[in-house]
């Protein structure tokens, strides 16, 4: 087990870590989410709010399986967060990532403009911002990285030109590809089935880890 694994392990899921500063970071994300959903019960439009679901449903697999990884490997998970934190809850996710997460899909949805055909640099605006936002978190991601906050342990997921795609496509492209599929879809009804599946995916899939890995992946 590397030192940042068992560094993650320290304090995870327990609240004596937690910090004041959860409580207004909190209400923040409720009255965004309050906010949308008064919009939405006003013009019908349910896409801000689904698509803010949406990515952090795609973010919770995928940490969901980052932890599988640390507990089947016995040494690390793609990637760790070790550092200082107001409640780290899997070894690779944290209360700040999960609240930043909340609101990616909302921020994502509103810097569309919804014109019908509207490209940007000859992409459909839905794919270039996808693809914008990506390239920012990676972004992110390696200065985190750099700064020790967030550890990579493989080669195949570092600063390296096959790992920076690998975070790219792997790490977040595909967050914001599930939320313009989502928003893009036709009916209500099969928008919200879509999402609903994806958090039934990582209930079940934690509900297995923690009966068969315990409490600690």
């Amino acid at each position: 087990m590397t030192p940042a694994s068992q560094a993650a392990l320290e304090g995870m899921r327990t609240l004596s870590t937690l910090k004041w500063y959860v409580i207004p970071f909190l209400a923040i994300v409720i009255y965004i989410y309050v906010t949308e959903i008064k919009k939405a019960r006003k013009d019908g439009d349910w896409n801000a709010v689904l698509a803010g679901l949406t990515v952090f449903g795609m973010d919770f697999i995928n940490e969901t399986w980052n932890g599988w990884v640390f507990y089947l490997t016995g040494r690390s998970a793609f990637w760790t967060t070790p550092g200082e934190t107001a409640l780290r809850t899997m070894v690779g996710w944290n209360i700040e990532i999960m609240f930043m997460f909340a609101i990616s899909g909302i921020i994502y949805y509103h810097t569309l403009t919804n014109e019908p055909g509207k490209k940007i640099l000859l992409l459909p605006e839905k794919w270039f911002w996808a693809i914008g936002y990506s390239i920012f978190c990676v972004f992110v991601e390696i200065m985190l990285n750099i700064g020790g906050h967030l550890v990579w342990e493989y080669p195949w997921w570092h600063r390296s030109i096959c790992g920076v795609w690998l975070i790219f496509l792997i790490g977040y492209l595909h967050f914001y590809v599930a939320a313009l599929i989502v928003i893009s879809l036709k009916k209500l009804r099969t928008k919200q089935i879509v999402v609903g599946a994806l958090y039934l995916i990582a209930i079940l899939m934690n509900i297995f880890g923690f009966a068969i890995m315990g409490w600690n992946y």
